[in-house]
């Protein structure tokens, strides 16, 4: 559904990302680990077109991407949750979720998108009417998952959302993660949290450095040295 090929990113002259080449392929969830400064948030931003790549391809769905604006892509599909939510503290749950359909035109099909967010975090049901700026940590980043939902992406992008979060939470989100998934939405996923993205992933890659340094299906990459110790503590 993806493909990047030799990606490369800077800042003023110096470059966070070099090089790179990965893929994501349909129906499945694709994780990229490492750690802070790694270059994962600019990855994700440069997919979505919010910081032009220096140099390197980027193809959705067979269709070229890099060059484009970004709401054109996401026009294709791709939608990108960020880190730390983002979200519009005055509103309530169900108009920050109705602010991420606004380029669904059938009201019928936003109902049913609110009904699917809502089965798949019951816990926003009861708070609906609720502002946004009142939930706690774990409230809004289902909001904003919800939210990134509610566009039909083909590709979901999701920037660290574990991030912050108590351990019961994130394992109750990546629950609804995985249903995500199963349900046909394909998700990038970008965590620094390396047990739950394994547990949750089909594939992986490792970015260190602004460079990818190892690949491959998350079983095999949970068993390697390198993620034992440098990302398990093992």
């Amino acid at each position: 559904m993806l493909r990047v090929e030799g990606l490369s990113v800077g800042y003023g002259g110096a470059y966070v990302l070099g090089n790179i080449s990965f893929q994501v392929r349909q129906g499945e969830m694709t994780c990229i680990l490492g750690p802070n400064g790694a270059g994962k948030t600019t990855l994700l931003r440069s997919i979505t077109g919010l910081t032009p790549p220096a140099s390197g391809r980027i193809w959705f769905m067979d269709e070229e991407i890099q060059g484009k604006k970004t709401h054109e892509i996401v026009g294709l599909g791709v939608t990108m949750i960020p880190e730390g939510r983002r979200l519009w503290p005055p509103l309530s749950v169900r108009e920050n979720l109705e602010m991420g359909a606004y380029r669904v035109s059938e009201k019928s099909t936003v109902q049913e998108r609110l009904d699917w967010v809502f089965s798949l975090f019951p816990h926003l049901t009861s708070r609906k009417d609720q502002l946004c700026g009142t939930l706690s940590g774990g409230e809004q980043q289902m909001v904003s998952i919800g939210r990134g939902l509610m566009a039909l992406p083909k590709l979901l992008l999701m920037d660290e959302p574990s991030l912050g979060l108590a351990p019961l939470i994130v394992r109750e989100m990546f629950g609804a993660i995985k249903k995500i998934v199963h349900s046909g939405t394909t998700i990038l996923l970008v965590e620094q949290n390396t047990q739950v993205a394994l547990s949750a992933a089909h594939y992986g890659y490792v970015l260190e450095r602004g460079v990818i340094v190892l690949e491959g299906q998350a079983d095999f990459l949970r068993q390697t040295p390198h993620i034992k110790y440098a990302y398990l503590g093992l």
